[in-house]
């Protein structure tokens, strides 16, 4: 696998395996193997969207970048300077997460 190729989540593989499973033996076993890997697949995509967990996950992500970022290019900043950095990320963050909360589910 190379590095820009993207690795399958856990609950992926485990239904990728259970299809494969079901494909190679087409037993009422295997097929049930199957249906319950995708129920949980779909619950767990559900409770993603219904919580907003991948958008809160990438906001947390391009604050903590903001900040490293910040860092990198101002080496020499005052602790004050990267102080107010911090909070000016922070804060972003903080209106980006109220934004979700108050966004409609659907």
């Amino acid at each position: 696998m190379s590095t820009g190729e993207a690795q399958m989540s856990n609950l992926d593989l485990f239904q990728q395996v259970a299809l494969l499973r079901w494909l190679s033996s087409q037993s009422p076993e295997d097929r049930a193997l199957l249906a319950a890997s995708t129920r949980v697949r779909v619950a767990n995509q559900l409770l993603a969207r219904l919580t907003g967990r991948p958008q809160l996950d990438a906001y947390k992500r391009d604050c903590i970048l903001s900040v490293a970022q910040f860092v990198r290019e101002n080496p020499s900043a005052t602790p004050a300077a990267l102080n107010a950095h911090v909070e000016k990320s922070v804060a972003l963050f903080a209106a980006r997460v109220a934004a979700l909360e108050a966004a409609p589910l659907f």
